[in-house]
């Protein structure tokens, strides 16, 4: 292999005590780069060759890595390559909003093995549980029919739904799921299906997504506005999700502006004029039907002229945030994506243009300030899917601090 290419990877260490998160650092090397030798890997982590070569042994031997025919490269000896083995794990993810469920199942790598959806019945969780619950042991077993080793080697369930968490809500008010809020929904989850289970906010969940497989992906630093049923954005910051103190980063939708033209007393939350809920409500349909991506794609496309006045709104309001968080983050790149058809994101993204002045906008810029992600309905659900294999496998620096903290003492 050619040991002068560029190699995508976060370094390790060798210190004692770390063993657990230099595995991590070589199976992210391995997923952002492909095919990579024992030296490519101890170059590209700056880790030792017998370290490198100690973890890969493991990860042959948990059926996580395998090598792959030597190559020859000039004079020298050959180099074996070794790459992910996409069925050595497997995760599902939940999807939970406020007229539908989903559950996703993907492998180790990302790709999309089985998945199903559901309207949730009316009733809140006290029934909604039990279509949920159905669904998710309808994925395991679609699953298991086309990787029958999946269930010996599922890392977790990891579940998605609107946020913002812990904060007290009228249970009228339709932008808030309070019922779901003040649910025991943890709990019922990792009991009903003998998982691990963790919860993230859908805006969370859809850059977890691009950052496994989509736009994202070997980003270190990038904003993912979802702009979904409400607004929100996943931070990427120095290659990890940051969530917040209550797992309440980036709910922009939350933030409170002020409409031009309105007084200072009618600031409303910035959701209210940037989402598809705020569409809907202007186009009269109902969030609820299954083929409103049809709809409002249709809408665009015949320039129903409602939208002009709506699209003012929303593109102001969301040039003003581009330019806030990325005066506040300094990010690669911002990136728009969630539960909005593609022919809307594409005119949002472009009515955007230009974007206000900011710091981001540089001579020696790699990645475009905005562009398009992920614009797909199922799209908070693969991230709520890629969460337990990040949990398991994604290098966290964090978690190493904390371990050298005490150690120290």
């Amino acid at each position: 292999m050619n040991d002068l290419r560029p190699i995508r990877a976060k370094s390790g260490t060798n210190q004692e005590g770390t063993s657990a998160h230099n595995r991590r650092v070589m199976i992210d090397a391995l997923r952002l780069n492909g095919q990579l030798s024992r030296a490519d890997l101890a170059r590209a982590t700056a880790l030792t060759k017998q370290t490198v070569s100690n973890i890969i042994e493991d990860l042959e031997c948990d059926g996580l890595v395998q090598s792959l025919t030597a190559v020859r490269n000039g004079r020298g000896q050959p180099s074996t390559p070794y790459r992910l083995v996409a069925e050595g794990a497997f995760a599902i993810g939940l999807q939970i909003d406020r007229h539908v469920t989903r559950t996703i199942a993907v492998d180790l790598e990302g790709t999309v093995l089985a998945r199903a959806e559901a309207n949730l019945p009316a009733g809140g969780p006290a029934t909604g549980v039990k279509t949920i619950l159905d669904l998710i042991e309808k994925t395991r077993r679609d699953l298991a029919s086309v990787a029958p080793q999946s269930e010996q080697r599922l890392v977790g369930l990891g579940a998605a739904m609107p946020g913002p968490f812990g904060v007290e809500a009228d249970g009228d008010d339709p932008w808030m799921m309070a019922a779901w809020q003040n649910y025991p929904l943890l709990e019922t989850l990792a009991a009903g299906t003998c998982l691990d289970v963790a919860l993230q906010n859908d805006s969370a969940a859809a850059a977890t997504a691009e950052r496994l497989v989509g736009a994202a992906h070997g980003v270190d630093h990038a904003i993912c506005i979802y702009l979904g049923y409400g607004l929100g954005a996943g931070l990427i910051l120095n290659g990890e999700l940051y969530r917040g103190a209550n797992g309440n980063g980036g709910e922009i939708g939350m933030i409170l502006s002020r409409p031009r033209g309105a007084a200072e007393h009618e600031r409303t939350p910035l959701e209210y004029r940037a989402s598809i809920a705020s569409l809907c409500k202007l186009l009269e349909f109902d969030p609820a039907d299954p083929e409103l991506y049809a709809r409002i794609d249709a809408a665009v496309a015949g320039g129903d002229i409602r939208l002009p006045g709506w699209l003012d709104a929303a593109v102001y309001e969301l040039r003003a945030a581009v330019q806030a968080l990325e005066t506040i983050f300094d990010p690669q790149t911002v990136i728009l994506c969630g539960g909005l058809p593609p022919g809307l994101a594409q005119l949002i993204t472009n009515a955007m243009q230009p974007l206000l002045p900011s710091l981001a906008d540089r001579r020696d810029r790699r990645l475009p300030r905005l562009q398009v992600g992920f614009t797909d309905p199922w799209a908070v659900a693969i991230g709520a899917a890629a969460e337990p294999i990040s949990r398991t496998f994604d290098p966290r620096f964090s978690a190493i601090l904390k371990t050298r903290t005490v150690d120290a003492s």
